[in-house]
């Protein structure tokens, strides 16, 4: 059995939702056992989980928020994915030749370059003994699938996470540094003005 981290591109968004609904009624077979499953749609540059279900059941933001998929979501739609794009793959999951790049791009990248402003997208955690079997499911639509291995996916999330954190913390501490520096100026700004404003009396005899 291989855990696999799927990603559905649909050009029809009403398609996408039939999908979703049929892979609710059959979530484990012989073949495949399906975790979790999101509806994804890019709007104004972010991408919004829509719809889906953890281990068969109608979730609710808080449900994705410890999910593989729901973070995966949180990390694109992030500052980091904003700041990377496309790119963010290559920096989380090392250097790649650029000769490899297509074959080896990571689901970060792959979502960042795939979904288009507008575009609805299914994405998957599943496990499968035979991929033939989903894949004959999904493809009763028009879309295109890819498939990565579901724990170099997590792996590049936690390593992303961790990214995030460290800008977050740097971006703090230049703020503090900023902040520090601007209130010295406005001490000395201020202490100028004290001074003409005393030098007005003059000193008396």
């Amino acid at each position: 059995m291989k855990e696999n981290l799927i990603l559905v591109n649909y050009k029809v968004e009403s398609e996408a939702y039939q999908a979703l609904s049929e892979l609710k009624r059959d979530t484990s077979n012989a073949n495949y056992t399906l975790s979790q499953a999101a509806i994804v749609k890019k709007e104004n540059g972010t991408l919004n989980i829509m719809d889906g279900f953890v281990n068969g059941g109608t979730t609710g933001d808080d449900t994705w928020k410890g999910s593989l998929i729901g973070s995966l979501v949180g990390i694109l739609g992030g500052p980091l994915g904003v700041l990377l794009g496309g790119s963010m793959g290559m920096l989380i999951g090392g250097a790649v030749d650029a000769n490899d790049m297509a074959e080896n791009a990571s689901l970060l990248e792959k979502a960042g370059d795939s979904i288009l402003d507008g575009e609805t997208a299914i994405i998957l955690l599943a496990q499968e003994e035979y991929e033939t079997a989903l894949t004959a499911k999904l493809n009763n639509f028009d879309v295109s699938i890819t498939r990565f291995d579901a724990a170099e996916v997590a792996a590049e999330v936690e390593h992303a996470r961790e990214i995030e954190k460290q800008m977050a913390k740097e971006a703090r501490e230049k703020m503090r540094a900023e902040r520090t520096e601007e209130f010295r100026e406005t001490v000395s700004k201020k202490s100028e003005e004290l001074k003409n404003w005393f030098s007005h009396f003059g000193k008396k005899e």
